[in-house]
Formats: C-alpha cells, structure tokens, sequence
C-alpha cells in the first residue's frame, strides 16, 4: 500500500484554520445570540472535528473502505450520545420543583 506524504504546507493551513475557528468561538461566545448561541458553538466545533479527522487522522487519503466504516460508526455513536444528552438538557426545569 502505498503512503500519502502530506506537505507540510497543508498541516500548517488546517492548524492555522483551527486557530481561526478556536478564535471564532472565543469571539462568538461573548456575543448573546440566544437560543443560537449552542449551535453556532456545536457548528464550528464540527467544523474542526472534521479537519481534524480528515487531515491529522489522514481519513482523506485512505482508500480502505473498513476505516471509513468505522469513522461512520464512531460518529454515529457520538450522535446517538449527544441526542440522549440534549433530551435530558432541553427537558430541565420542565417540570416545576417547589422552591425554584
């Protein structure tokens, strides 16, 4: 099999825009954007999860099949914990406590 070598020109670009998407969400956390706050939050996250799974992790340029599979199941099982995490979240203070 043979191996990709990456230049170091492009590990240097996605560190640089991880840096400007980590600056992103310092700058954006004190802004009040509401209800949008989380999602803009959650969406620049994914934004770097996916470079950093693409790049550093050289899913780009792998031609096997099995290790696409996995990466799937991982981020399905990431779903399915952040979905069981935000039903408990959205659900707080639903039902009224005496003394809050």
């Amino acid at each position: 099999m043979a191996e990709v070598i990456v230049s170091r020109k492009i590990y240097v670009l996605v560190w640089l825009a991880l840096m400007i998407l980590t600056g992103l969400t310092a700058a954006i956390s004190f802004v009040n954007l509401g209800t949008w706050s989380a999602p803009v939050a959650i969406g620049i996250a994914s934004v770097k999860v996916l470079l950093v799974a693409l790049f550093f992790m050289h899913l780009r340029y792998t031609q096997s099949k099995i290790v696409w599979v996995w990466a799937i199941a991982g981020i399905f099982w990431l779903t399915i914990l952040f979905c069981l995490s935000m039903t408990d979240y959205i659900t707080r203070g639903y039902l009224r406590v005496p003394g809050k």
